[in-house]
């Protein structure tokens, strides 16, 4: 198993979960399949074998996996299960690759593992790319969407804290110093009406002054 480098030049915005998994014991197909995505910038990882696959798997984050189905020892509907057995890697899209004079079967039983796709080889080019970008932008708004909630998180941790703590002071016998009273509250509550930069935000359409 081995990384291609095909991550982009320097200053390209790649996302580090957003590696694509390609799996085949035939060094053809691999070659193949680096050529048709390598032009979407984003790390290409090789498997020869169901077992590196997994191996693979448990050390980094995958945004798609293009698995082909026969292969010796663990074929690709063995791995597929594994795959979809742990709780890291379940959600992991698959996409099958197998050959023009396989079993018809074969299509019903890659869905019935939990496939995302399916594809015959030889594949159109134009095809394979493009619902593979489809599977890296599901995965880019996956992440983004984590990140927000994350963030919203730590917001609402923040509020917690600056509100227990103005209520400690309210409580407590010490005089209160108004004009400071004011700011904190005046300070609370643009954290909750989200005048307060958060997560990461960039202004919304309307905020800068033109």
């Amino acid at each position: 198993m081995n990384a291609t480098n095909t991550a982009g030049s320097p200053g390209t915005d790649v996302d580090e979960d957003a590696r694509i998994l390609l799996v085949d014991d035939m060094e053809d197909n691999l070659i193949a399949l680096e050529a048709v995505l390598g032009s979407l910038n984003e790390p290409l990882v090789r498997a020869r074998s169901g077992e590196e696959a997994m191996k693979a798997l448990l050390r980094q984050r995958f945004a798609v996996i293009l698995l082909d189905i026969r292969m010796p020892g663990m074929d690709g509907f063995e791995t597929a299960t594994n795959i979809k057995r742990l709780d890291q890697t379940k959600d992991v899209p698959i996409i099958f690759l197998t050959g023009a004079d396989s079993d018809p079967d074969y299509a019903f039983r890659g869905y019935a593992t939990g496939a995302a796709d399916y594809l015959t080889k030889p594949f159109d080019p134009w095809v394979l790319r493009a619902k593979v970008a489809v599977f890296l932008d599901l995965h880019r708004k996956s992440r983004q969407l984590q990140r927000m909630l994350t963030g919203q998180q730590r917001h609402s941790s923040q509020l917690s804290t600056r509100l227990a703590a103005l209520e400690k002071q309210l409580g407590g016998a010490e005089p209160l110093d108004l004009d400071q009273l004011r700011t904190q509250i005046r300070e609370l509550q643009a954290m909750v009406d989200g005048d307060t930069p958060r997560y990461g935000d960039t202004p919304r359409y309307g905020d800068a002054s033109r």
